[in-house]
């Protein structure tokens, strides 16, 4: 349940349109409810400022459909569910068709609502266009929690001036999330370039001693240019969730 939906629940009780026990028995339920194969954290937003996630995968298509009923039950918006195959979406339209699939991202967003805008920016930056589905999932995450989100892709060190020729893109971030594959050198530069935190995202994408993702991994870990995060390979979510709650403070 989030924040407006427990506001507008306590309204109604004020104006007498709800009983007591009406509102005590959906308060029950506030922390999480326990679907057998699943428990559900409603009292996530009113922690963390965001509701509770969908990880699609792995996971069985009827408990995707029973997780997103829930969430809707309890007045959840802009609900994401990450790594979604087509066949994810299409289970979920079976639930409910206010639903828009980023198939580019794998992100599904049930209930999209409109909501205010962060007006501070975040870019998310590619060392190629290999890496560009896992940019997508940071992108998207990011708008969906309520940023303005900007992209740069394909600027690469093998072709270093594509990058410094948009040094004042760069420079008017306030968080940069940067995503390669390969040796990974993108954050070591993009960090070198800016005054803002700068989140790198390794990718799997490279020959075999890349060892899928291992390497990027590694020297993002060992970049000598300061203000650098990482993320776990391919985590393009994780970095878009960070670069919100950045971008909050």
């Amino acid at each position: 349940m989030e924040v407006a939906a427990i506001r507008e629940m306590l309204e109604a009780l004020k104006a007498g349109k709800r009983s007591v026990d009406d509102v005590m028995g959906a308060l029950k339920t506030l922390p999480f409810s326990d679907l057998g194969y699943a428990k559900l954290d409603h009292h996530r937003a009113l922690r963390n400022g965001v509701g509770e996630v969908i990880y699609c995968e792995g996971k069985a298509l009827p408990h995707i459909q029973g997780i997103v009923q829930a969430l809707l039950a309890k007045g959840q918006k802009n609900i994401l569910a990450t790594r979604a195959s087509r066949t994810v979406y299409e289970t979920i339209l079976s639930v409910t068709s206010d639903a828009i699939y980023h198939e580019l991202a794998r992100i599904v967003v049930i209930a999209p609502t409109a909501q205010a805008i962060n007006p501070k920016k975040i870019l998310v930056v590619t060392g190629g266009t290999a890496d560009v589905p896992v940019a997508e999932e940071a992108a998207i995450t990011a708008e969906v929690l309520g940023n303005h989100v900007e992209r740069l892709y394909d600027v690469g060190v093998a072709g270093i001036h594509r990058l410094l020729s948009h040094m004042e893109v760069l420079q008017s971030a306030n968080v940069l999330i940067a995503v390669a594959g390969m040796e990974g050198a993108l954050a070591s530069v993009v960090g070198g370039l800016v005054d803002k935190p700068v989140i790198a995202v390794p990718t799997s994408v490279g020959y075999g001693a890349n060892f899928g993702g291992l390497s990027a991994l590694l020297c993002m870990l060992n970049s000598c240019a300061a203000g650098i995060g990482v993320v776990n390979i391919d985590n393009g979510f994780g970095a878009g969730f960070l670069a919100n709650s950045i971008n909050r403070l």
